[in-house]
C-alpha cells in the first residue's frame, strides 16, 4: 500500500509540475488551432471566406452566396495529421498533411467543357453567358467527391514565450483551398 501511496504522490508531483507551463503554447499545438479554426469556421475563417467569394467578380449574389457554401463546406471536410514538429531556436517547422477536395481536377474539367461545349454556353444574343458556366462549374464543385492529401510544411515563429505561425505561403493557401495544380 506504502508502494501505491508513493507512486500516486510522485505522479500527481510529476503532473503539478507541468501545470504551470502552457501545453498549448507549442508549435504543433498552434498549427492544430490554425486547421481547428477552418473546421470551424471561426470568424477569422469566415472573414476569409468572404474576401476569397468576393474576389469572384463574374459571379451573381446567388453564385456568391453558393460559392460560400461549397467553401463553408469544404473548409468543415478538411483533415489532418501532424507528422513532425522541428525547432530551431525561435523558428519551428510543423509538417501536416491535409486531404482536401480536390477541386483542381473540377476546375480543369469546368474549362474543358467550356471549350468543348462553347455553343451551349451561349446566351440568347450569341454572346459567351457567364452566369450559364459558373452554375455549371459551381454545381461540379458542389458535387466533386475527390478528395487530395498535400503536405504543408508550417513555419512558425517564437515571439516572447509564444508561438506565432508565419504567414503562408501561395502554394500553401491553394493547398488548403485544394486548388494547388500537381
Amino acid at each position: 500500500m506504502k508502494k501505491v501511496l508513493s507512486i500516486l504522490i510522485i505522479a500527481l508531483m510529476m503532473t503539478g509540475c507541468s501545470l504551470g507551463t502552457d501545453m498549448g503554447n507549442t508549435p504543433t499545438k498552434r498549427v492544430e488551432e490554425y486547421l481547428n479554426n477552418y473546421q470551424t469556421l471561426n470568424s477569422n475563417v469566415l472573414s476569409k471566406l468572404d474576401s476569397i467569394v468576393e474576389e469572384e467578380l463574374t459571379f451573381d449574389s446567388d453564385q456568391k452566396s453558393t460559392y460560400r457554401d461549397i467553401l463553408k463546406k469544404h473548409f468543415q471536410d478538411l483533415t489532418y495529421k501532424i507528422k513532425e514538429e522541428t525547432v530551431n531556436g525561435d523558428k519551428a517547422t510543423v509538417e501536416a498533411e491535409i486531404e482536401v477536395n480536390d477541386y483542381t481536377k473540377t476546375l480543369k474539367e469546368s474549362e474543358t467543357y467550356k471549350s468543348e461545349h462553347e455553343s451551349e454556353l451561349m446566351g440568347d444574343n450569341g454572346i459567351f453567358d457567364d452566369n450559364k458556366f459558373n452554375n455549371y462549374k459551381l454545381d461540379l464543385l458542389k458535387n466533386n467527391k475527390e478528395r487530395v492529401k498535400y503536405t504543408i510544411y508550417f513555419s512558425l515563429t517564437k515571439d516572447g514565450d509564444n508561438w506565432k505561425l508565419d504567414d503562408l505561403t501561395e502554394s500553401e493557401e491553394e493547398k488548403l483551398l485544394g486548388i494547388y495544380e500537381y
